[in-house]
């Protein structure tokens, strides 16, 4: 009798492991066992991204709301966006049907770059297989994939998450990477310079010694994830080799996230500092620069 071999299953990549391209998850929606697609919104310009998700969204994707389901409640030294409870984020990660074992994908309207926060979170919960969509919901509906209207009900999943799988920062030690030329800022550039000043913020700048490396920067025209090669150049460019970790911030939390993911598509560690600036510029112990200068 002649036994069947089929091919082993290729290895991902370090990028294969952190990002999806739109084709690829298409294909992976119709296997035996397709992914839990999480649907990332962070409304700019309202209490939260609902009605967005409800105009259109990956067929079967679930709605996720940062502010509600991915950071606890707001204020002081914590920051904008704290992490979220981990008892309840287990709660809700079994609403959206997601089990021990499974693979989730997570996308956004705006390139990865909110969803990020969604890959961290989840990956620091202890989700392992966890994947950004290369270019958000664009890159799907470019691709000529369905857009849906219809809210799927997913069965109720059983996952178990705990707490600390992925490296955390704190304001300390923000600043012992600061110091030591290895904390990037995420932030636009203008924003990274402290222009312009803004009267509801305490303070406006970066952390002294923060080098300005905008998540932005790591997309494309058309906002899928730059090549390998180019973003190595980057970063290399920017003091993050490989050599030794790096820590990242922005203003809340997010963008920040989503660079944490870039450098790990390229096998170079990085630790988030969660409560990045919104946290350091509440502490009126902890001194801010402003301009292009790092101020080290």
């Amino acid at each position: 009798m002649t036994t069947e071999r089929h091919p082993p299953t290729p290895s991902r990549s370090p990028r294969g492991e952190v990002f999806v391209s739109a084709d690829e998850l298409a294909r992976l929606l119709t296997g035996d066992r397709p992914p839990i697609v999480l649907d990332i919104r962070l409304a700019n310009d309202g209490p939260d991204g609902r009605p967005e998700y409800a105009a259109g969204h990956i067929p079967g994707a679930v709605f996720v709301d940062v502010a509600a389901d991915l950071q606890s409640e707001p204020g002081g030294l914590a920051g904008r966006r704290p992490l979220p409870d981990i008892a309840r984020l287990q709660s809700r990660a079994r609403e959206w049907g997601v089990n021990d074992g499974d693979a989730v994908v997570v996308y956004d309207s705006a390139f990865g770059t909110k969803a990020g926060r969604a890959w961290w979170v989840l990956r620091w919960a202890g989700v392992a297989d966890v994947r950004l969509l290369d270019g958000g919901l664009s890159a799907w509906a470019g691709r000529g994939h369905e857009v849906s209207t219809v809210e799927p009900a997913p069965p109720p999943g059983t996952v178990t998450l705990s707490a600390g799988h992925l490296p955390v920062l704190d304001a300390d030690g923000a600043a012992e990477y600061a110091a030591a030329g290895r904390l990037l800022d995420a932030r636009a550039p203008e924003v990274y310079r402290g222009e312009p000043a803004e009267p509801r913020r305490p303070r406006t700048g970066h952390i002294p010694g923060a080098i300005s490396a905008p998540t932005h920067g790591n997309l494309t025209a058309t906002g899928l994830l730059a090549g390998e090669d180019t973003l190595r150049r980057r970063f290399a460019g920017l003091g993050a080799d490989g050599t030794a970790p790096v820590g990242v911030y922005c203003g809340g939390g997010v963008w920040a996230a989503h660079e944490v993911a870039v450098l790990a598509g390229l096998g170079i560690p990085a630790g988030l500092f969660v409560g990045s600036f919104s946290a350091w510029e509440a502490d009126p112990r902890r001194e801010v620069t402003v301009g292009d200068d790092p101020g080290r």
